[in-house]
C-alpha cells in the first residue's frame, strides 16, 4: 500500500492533492506493479460531514476525474471506507475504490505522518520512505531513525524509479 503525502507538504491545496495523487499513481505502477486505486482520505465519507476541509478533498477528486479520467479514484473517504470492503460498500455503494484502495492520499501532513507511524508501530508493517515524487531524476530521503535495512530498501526503490522513469 502506498501512503502519500506523509513527509513534505504540510497543508496541501486541492490542486496540490491532485498533483500528489497523480504522482502517487505513477509510483504505484512503478513500485508495486499494480494499477492504483486511489482513496482521497478525509474525516467524512461521501458528504457525511460538511466542512471546508471536506470540500477541499471533494474538489480534488473532481479535478482528478477531469484531468486523469483513466485513474481510479474516489473520495472523500474515511480510512475504514477506503480499506474495509464491507464498510466501503456501506459508506460508498457502487464505488470501484472503496474497500479496496491501494493508494491512500492524506488530506494534510498531520494525518499522513500520524497514519504511517501508527501503521508501522502498531501494525508492524515496514515503512519505506519518504519517497520523493515528481522529480526529473530519482532522489529519496531516509528518516533520522533509519537502520541498515531501511537504507537497502530505499536503494531498491531508487533503482526501480530510475529503471521506470
Amino acid at each position: 500500500m502506498l501512503y502519500s503525502d506523509c513527509g513534505l507538504v504540510i497543508d496541501p491545496s486541492a490542486e496540490d492533492l491532485v498533483a500528489i495523487a497523480a504522482a502517487s499513481a505513477v509510483s504505484c505502477r512503478a513500485l508495486m506493479r499494480v494499477e492504483p486505486k486511489i482513496a482521497m482520505l478525509s474525516f467524512s465519507s461521501k458528504g457525511s460531514a460538511r466542512h471546508a476541509k471536506v470540500s477541499k478533498v471533494a474538489n480534488a477528486v473532481a479535478m482528478l476525474n477531469d484531468q486523469y479520467p483513466e485513474v481510479q479514484v474516489d473520495g472523500e473517504l474515511q480510512f475504514d471506507a477506503a480499506f474495509v470492503p464491507a464498510v466501503g460498500a456501506s459508506k460508498a455503494p457502487g464505488s470501484d475504490v472503496a474497500g479496496q484502495a491501494n493508494v491512500m492520499i492524506f488530506p494534510n501532513l498531520d494525518a499522513g505522518n500520524i497514519g504511517y507511524k501508527i501503521t508501522q508501530r502498531l501494525g508492524g508493517y515496514a515503512a519505506i520512505g519518504p519517497i520523493l515524487q515528481g522529480l526529473a531524476k530519482p532522489a529519496n530521503d531516509l528518516s533520522r531513525g533509519c537502520v541498515a535495512e531501511d537504507v537497502t530498501q530505499m536503494i531498491a526503490v531508487t533503482i526501480l524509479q530510475a529503471n521506470t522513469g
